[in-house]
């Protein structure tokens, strides 16, 4: 089965990426995603389009990325009829995904008991920024805070007086989106065998610390890891080199003296070979920065179009630092359906990267683009048996917004 998620039904109720991205890898895996909207719509609508422009034609990413292949509602949960309704969807879920505070969903009456109230089977999941307990339980957290500040990260990532580095956008948001995914599909598998539903709860600080392990285990016993300084790393064939047209490359031979000399004669530096300072990874190490000097002018002495020639047959480990726009064009990347294509509503063509998992060989894709503001909101409702009369009520009630 290709599409493993079929007949799975996943009703959301969130907001902005961390947790809608886990509904949109579900969509692409094959679950009716229903995601629920306030009359004004998803606040992330609203943030600036990095494309959408004359010059640079686009969609959105920050609306297509996190919700893709979903069919879309609009409800206005603030009334009681909006929320009747919101449960009788429900009674029809395998999941109910949220990302509100446990004060706005107590005020909106989609706690845990509201929801089991009206499906005893259904699968609770919550995503939060710090965490279900403790004191700041109640306060909101995008992954810059909760993940990249708080977990370590930022720390991790600035050198001594230098200025913090900033946050690739959704960083932590696009992790624990998949955290939560997989969380899902346990549950489900958990409900499955036991027939026993259960709550699932991811937050975006433990995402962070997961994510930086290795040196939150160690912060009792040797503080904050510096980031490595690269003129003097203790295994040069672990370490980045800079080449005449100002990229950059990495090297990623852990057992080293496995791959001194074939890189060694591959960049064509055969004498470095049997040099007394670097013939193994004791003495590489010893004489760290002589080495790292001696393979950085050799790296820097030609263009990368030169060394991914030249380089094309070294069996250890090494790649290119690639330009988001390069990745495109990466060979694995069309290989492997990395990248599929999605159709916009008005009929042009994108690429977004899709779940980084696969089933039988064949690579999950999106169903199609993110939903228009509501656009899903009859279909849906026919299918639950409401006639149009009906639905005409509903929107004068105000249930439609």
């Amino acid at each position: 089965m290709t599409r493993p998620l079929e007949g799975v039904r996943v009703l959301e109720v969130a907001a902005w990426t961390f947790v809608p991205a886990a509904g949109a890898a579900l969509a692409d895996l094959g679950a009716d995603v229903i995601k629920v909207e306030p009359p004004n719509g998803d606040p992330q609508r609203g943030l600036m389009n990095l494309l959408g422009s004359a010059e640079r034609p686009g969609p959105n990413p920050f609306v297509e990325i996190p919700n893709r292949g979903k069919r879309g509602m609009t409800i206005d949960l603030a009334t009681s009829a909006g929320r009747d309704l919101l449960l009788e969807v429900a009674a029809t879920a395998d999941v109910f995904l949220t990302s509100y505070l446990p004060g706005v969903r107590k005020k909106l009456g989609i706690e845990l008991e509201d929801l089991r109230a009206a499906n005893p089977q259904i699968i609770y999941v919550c995503g939060h920024g710090w965490g279900a307990r403790g004191p700041m339980k109640d306060t909101g957290g995008f992954d810059l805070a909760a993940g990249w500040a708080s977990a370590g990260m930022a720390a991790k990532m600035t050198r001594p007086g230098e200025e913090p580095m900033f946050q690739p956008a959704a960083f932590f948001d696009l992790q624990g989106a998949n955290t939560i995914a997989g969380a899902i599909g346990t549950a489900l598998f958990q409900r499955e065998r036991s027939g026993v539903p259960t709550e699932v709860d991811v937050s975006l600080l433990g995402v962070g610390m997961w994510t930086l392990s290795p040196d939150i285990m160690a912060g009792p016993y040797v503080g904050t890891m510096p980031a490595p300084d690269r003129t003097s790393s203790p295994n040069p064939l672990t370490n980045s080199y800079p080449t005449s047209d100002g990229r950059w490359l990495y090297l990623v031979c852990l057992q080293a003296d496995r791959f001194w000399a074939e890189l060694c004669e591959t960049i064509g530096r055969s004498e470095l070979i049997a040099d007394e300072r670097f013939c193994d990874m004791v003495v590489r190490a010893q004489n760290a920065k002589a080495c790292v000097a001696e393979l950085e002018s050799t790296f820097a002495s030609e263009p990368l179009e030169h060394w991914r020639t030249q380089m094309a047959d070294f069996t250890g480990v090494w790649a290119p630092a690639l330009t988001p726009a390069e990745v495109h064009g990466h060979v694995q990347v069309g290989a492997n359906g990395y990248l599929p294509e999605v159709v916009a509503h008005d009929g042009s063509t994108f690429r977004l990267p899709a779940p980084p998992m696969q089933f039988g060989g064949v690579p999950p894709a999106p169903a199609g683009p993110a939903p228009e503001l509501g656009q899903h909101t009859e279909e849906i409702l026919l299918e639950l048996g409401h006639d149009w009369d009906a639905i005409a009520g509903m929107r004068e009630s105000g249930a439609l917004g």
